[in-house]
């Protein structure tokens, strides 16, 4: 699976704001949403990191609520410049994807016609 988690890498941001385009949610409800749509690998660490990132990036709105155990709860919500950011990651996503399936799609050549090799 490393191969997943180096993909995953390029694309986690747009995963956390598509979950928040959802609705508000703190930290560990996102490591949980992400994780129960089959993304077992990730580790609440990624995703704090992640955030801060995106908060700094001015792509979500943060409000403090008290918790119940321990310091307030941090809620993301997704912003307009966030939506537009969601927007542009999903649009770059369906371009490569279409290439990707195009590639696959495609029958391979034997070794003699990928080298110019002639019978």
């Amino acid at each position: 699976m490393g191969q997943l988690t180096e993909m995953l890498k390029g694309t986690l941001e747009g995963l956390v704001l598509a979950i928040l385009g959802r609705g508000p949610a703190y930290g560990y409800e996102i490591t949980a949403r992400l994780r129960a749509d089959g993304f077992t690998e990730i580790v609440e660490g990624t995703v704090y990191a992640l955030l801060v990132r995106i908060e700094k990036k001015g792509l979500v709105d943060v409000e403090k609520r008290p918790s119940e155990k321990g310091p307030p709860r941090k809620i993301y919500s997704i912003n307009a410049q966030g939506r537009a950011h969601l927007t542009e990651f999903w649009e770059t996503w369906d371009f490569l994807t279409e290439r990707l399936h195009r590639l696959n799609d495609q029958p391979e050549q034997d070794d003699q016609s990928n080298q110019g090799v002639g019978p």
